[in-house]
């Protein structure tokens, strides 16, 4: 019976195809749902069909023989319908199935992200615990300085050797170490600081010193997994994570310490770094074209979206002298001095800040504190993919560096000298909320440039510049105090600082460019 529906459903094909097309089509229709309902329960009795199985699917013109016409084969049209209905039917059933790839290089900078925010997590814990310590021991404001520097005395030292060892080895294996010993010496900090005051400064300037392989291992990180094209936006998650480190650690640490004790942060985010850790181990390469995971579409997709790929190096570094003699790497050094020391002076003073000046109790400061550095996590990433659209859209390297640059000098420059007018604390927190935000435009300017000159040199250029702005860091963070001390105030400190900004402007539009130099 079936064989007679199809054989009346060919009859009715040919014969409208030389008559009319629109009686063909609906004299089709119904033949094809007769033969449809007798083949299903042919197909039924003779072979089940398990929905979803790995065996090919059958095609209707493989079923049913083809008939000619003077000369030409005569296909029902019904038949093209009937194939894509039991073809749709198969994709149906197997959609359960079909499961979302995530990007490979989503995942790294996902995992970035996560150090990145503990990275910046640990550092914070001081900023807050230093205050119920220094009026247990009675420290004075100088000496609180000189003790939130002492994680830049290890910091200033590993930047150039974490960069050079990240330049030969790999951002994977670099920041494993790093980790691995942060998270130790975040866990003994507490420890330290009941045994005397010189283990403190040693407790906190190994902490600094494991903790100076994390933004060069970014850095190459990103550069290696990501094109041209997506590199600032992959860098603005990184930086995001870093920045909410900061919220983070402002605002569970006082939490803690106010129920259940002074060593209760420390153990948490040191055992948080153990964790990651065995997560990266097993998940992440330092270099895409080494990974398991990633697949050969994705693989393509990051190596054409690279305008050069740099050549191995061998481990050989360029002369310091070779780096020095060019002036867009000064322009990077002055940049990332000028950014270490507006960002370290309100990281490690704000919540005294707010103390102090507005006589806010510890809680209150360190959510006063946490808001700006919640909003830089998104206005970096806002910056990045900003850059990334202007790079797409024509626009020369050299010129988005520069406006990314600006933007993050002048914005908080302009900010730091309306915050010497702030007469509350809501608007003095809106101040360093803007200042923050808009600094936060630097990840598209020097962060990026430094692969944009030295693709080859990047981790050991971004060591240095990073040594430099570290010292910039310690003299600012020790000078705070200093100020504060001598003066009673911060505003003559702020100023100094915003003059700075506008100074770095300048140098960096004459002096940087987004070429290759080296």
């Amino acid at each position: 019976m079936a064989a007679a529906a199809a054989n009346s459903m060919l009859q009715h094909s040919s014969s409208c195809s030389l008559r009319n097309s629109q009686l063909c089509l609906a004299e089709s229709r119904k033949a094809q749902r007769l033969a449809c309902h007798h083949q299903s329960r042919n197909n039924i009795v003779a072979k089940p069909i398990k929905w979803g199985s790995n065996l090919p699917l059958l095609r209707t013109r493989d079923l049913e023989p083809k008939k000619e016409t003077r000369g030409l084969a005569v296909r029902c049209a019904a038949e093209g319908i009937e194939r894509r209905m039991v073809i749709g039917a198969a994709a149906a059933a197997a959609a359960g199935e079909t499961k979302v790839a995530v990007p490979e290089r989503l995942k790294v900078v996902a995992l970035v992200a996560c150090v990145m925010c503990l990275c910046n997590a640990d550092r914070v814990v001081m900023s807050v615990a230093i205050v119920p310590l220094a009026d247990k021991y009675g420290w004075s404001s100088s000496f609180l300085g000189v003790v939130q520097s002492s994680f830049l005395w290890g910091y200033i030292f590993s930047s150039v050797i974490g960069g050079a060892l990240v330049d030969k080895y790999g951002g994977k294996r670099v920041l494993a170490w790093g980790v691995a010993l942060w998270s130790l010496a975040t866990l003994l900090t507490p420890w330290a600081a009941n045994h005397s005051t010189a283990a403190l400064l040693a407790a906190r300037a190994f902490f600094g010193l494991a903790e100076g392989v994390a933004l060069p291992s970014m850095s190459i990180l990103t550069s290696r997994w990501f094109p041209t094209h997506e590199r600032a936006s992959a860098v603005g998650i990184s930086m995001a994570g870093f920045h909410l480190g900061n919220v983070v650690g402002l605002v569970l640490t006082p939490l803690m310490l106010s129920s259940t004790g002074i060593s209760s942060p420390f153990i948490l985010f040191s055992s948080i770094g153990l964790l990651w850790l065995s997560t990266w181990m097993h998940k992440v390469t330092s270099d895409p074209r080494d990974s398991p995971f990633v697949s050969k579409s994705e693989l393509r997709l990051i190596q054409a979206g690279k305008t050069e790929s740099p050549a191995g190096n061998g481990g050989k570094l360029p002369s310091l002298r070779f780096l020095l003699s060019k002036l867009p790497t000064w322009a990077i050094i002055v940049a990332n001095i000028t950014n270490n020391w507006g960002y370290f002076v309100l990281l490690s003073w704000m919540p005294v800040y707010f103390k102090t000046v507005f006589n806010v109790n510890l809680k209150q400061a360190a959510w006063f504190s946490a808001v700006p550095w919640g909003t830089m996590a998104v206005s970096g990433y806002i910056a990045g993919t900003a850059s990334d659209r202007l790079i797409k859209a024509g626009y020369s390297l050299t010129l988005v560096r520069k406006i990314m640059q600006s933007i993050g000098f002048m914005g908080p420059g302009i900010s730091l000298l309306c915050l010497n007018y702030a007469n509350s604390p809501a608007a003095a927190a809106m101040l360093i909320t803007a200042a923050l935000s808009l600094s936060s435009f630097s990840q598209a300017g020097f962060l990026l440039n430094m692969h944009d000159i030295a693709p080859q040199y990047a981790g050991f250029l971004h060591g240095i510049s990073n040594s430099a702005g570290t010292l910039a860091a310690i003299i600012s963070t020790i000078g705070t105090g200093y100020f504060v001390e001598r003066l009673g105030s911060f505003q003559a400190f702020l100023t100094v600082t915003a003059f700075l900004y506008f100074i770095s402007t300048i140098f960096w539009n004459l002096c940087a460019t987004g070429e290759r130099v080296f």
